[in-house]
């Protein structure tokens, strides 16, 4: 970055709702047009056809966006207001399922691979632990601690000027894996030494094979 922030004159900072409108100008109709209150069946398609969706919570803790992923289908349209999504096996931090608690106001991204639309739901959620329904998410003979339901307030699609843009599915754009460093790496590096390096990295794979579900 070329420029101090701190030079930033106050005139040139938005502050107001009134600044960004004369900014922005007014949506289109189309943008306005294509949200509703419920999944119709074209939104429906979206939701069966993703195997990643993001979920966005807030609570007295702060803000968390978090990633959910399974097969194609894993999350559940109960009816046109009603999405369920199983809690898979994770690192126990449940800072998502924390917010929700305190404050149920939730939001889905839906990615497909390949497509550049999204979908986001917007709404409020609860936490559900009845043995019959987590059964139903069962998944390689092991059942989710519990399911989230987000109960459907907003639904919509989003263009897919940022995917094109990003070219998140091409191929040539692809970073290495190699290009990054490792999570033992991380873990090495914020504990000191105490944990991870080579050793962790070697043990992960089997470690995620072992505990994926």
């Amino acid at each position: 970055m070329t420029i101090s922030l701190e030079d930033i004159p106050a005139d040139s900072r938005i502050t107001s709702l009134e600044q960004l409108d004369a900014l922005y100008g007014a949506p289109s109709s189309r943008a306005l047009i294509k949200e509703i209150d419920h999944i119709s069946a074209e939104y429906k398609v979206f939701v069966e056809k993703s195997p990643f969706v993001i979920l966005a919570s807030s609570g007295p803790g702060g803000l968390d966006c978090s990633p959910r992923g399974d097969p194609a289908g894993f999350v559940r349209v109960a009816d046109d207001k009603t999405v369920l999504l199983p809690d898979r096996l994770g690192n126990n931090r449940t800072d998502s399922l924390s917010n929700i608690i305190d404050d149920p106001r939730a939001s889905l991204l839906f990615l497909i691979p390949g497509v550049g639309e999204t979908l986001r739901i917007n709404g409020t959620a609860e936490i559900f632990v009845d043995a019959d329904l987590c059964a139903e998410f069962m998944t390689n003979g092991k059942t989710p601690r519990s399911v989230l339901c987000v109960h459907v307030e907003r639904v919509y699609f989003q263009c897919p000027k940022a995917l094109i843009r990003s070219k998140l599915w091409d191929v040539e754009t692809q970073v290495a894996r190699s290009e990054l460093p490792t999570s033992g790496d991380i873990f090495n590096a914020i504990s000191g030494g105490e944990i991870g390096g080579a050793e962790y990295d070697r043990a992960y794979p089997q470690h995620a094979k072992d505990t994926i579900y």
